[in-house]
């Protein structure tokens, strides 16, 4: 688990990068471990659909019409096509609370889910995943209307939050369930992976080593995970990891 300790004296913030450490138990006087924490609420919890409101409200926030957590099954694998005019993305890029913090503010993104892909075990938990041994990475599922933002658009904002170039970890997060990943769900998709990563590379000192694999089953991750950020802004690894990607892509305060 995320967790980063602060030592604070006359007057000074210092952060331990050294002593991030990774453990589902709490110590007091630090953060609840997200097992903890208050399950996330219903985004939408009259049940009905309001993505066309949110559509023709530019005020409300892309994710305010996202589906409950309760409206897709956890123990079945989400679909990787959509109906027509939306499709489905599947991207790794580190620890998943920061990706789907970005992804469910980009207007014509429709539901973000933080999960589980590229393992070949059925139904993982979040405890198997996080032992590097279960072949997953930790990932979000995106459904998004292709006629508002382009896939294309999407990776733009994959390469701005995370680094592509470290394999199997994102700073302080080590391990393959943390590695960089495009899981294409169609072969539109895989060639403009493949011509963004092309052209991404110059942008990077050390070679690109981003998986691009075809999406296989996506697990969704369990109910404490999902909307992590918003329901935790204060949590310290959102204050310190978090927040900044957010800012650093416009939506941060």
């Amino acid at each position: 688990m995320k967790k980063l300790i602060i030592i604070t004296g006359l007057g000074l913030l210092i952060l331990v990068p050294a002593i991030l450490v990774f453990s589902q138990n709490s110590t007091p006087g630090e953060s609840k471990s997200p097992s903890e924490l208050l399950p996330a609420p219903s985004r939408n919890p009259l049940g009905i659909n309001q993505e066309e409101l949110v559509k023709n409200d530019q005020s409300a926030a892309p994710w305010a019409a996202s589906p409950p957590f309760s409206s897709h099954d956890f123990f079945k694998p989400l679909p990787l096509t959509a109906k027509e005019g939306e499709e489905i993305a599947v991207l790794a890029g580190g620890c998943f609370w920061c990706l789907e913090a970005v992804f469910e503010n980009i207007p014509g993104v429709i539901d973000v889910v933080s999960g589980y892909s590229g393992g070949d075990k059925d139904r993982p938990s979040y405890d198997f995943v996080s032992t590097g041994r279960s072949g997953h990475a930790e990932a979000v599922w995106i459904r998004f209307d292709s006629s508002r933002v382009s896939y294309d658009d999407l990776l733009k904002y994959f390469w701005k939050i995370h680094d592509p170039t470290t394999k199997d970890r994102q700073g302080y997060d080590v391990g393959p369930q943390y590695r960089s990943a495009v899981f294409f769900t169609s072969e539109a998709q895989k060639e403009t992976a493949l011509a963004s990563i092309k052209k991404q590379q110059s942008w990077w000192p050390a070679p690109i080593v981003t998986e691009l694999q075809p999406a296989t089953k996506f697990w969704i991750a369990e109910e404490s995970h999902q909307d992590f950020y918003r329901r935790n802004p204060n949590y310290g690894y959102c204050a310190v990891v978090i927040a900044p990607k957010l800012q650093k892509t416009g939506f941060g305060k």
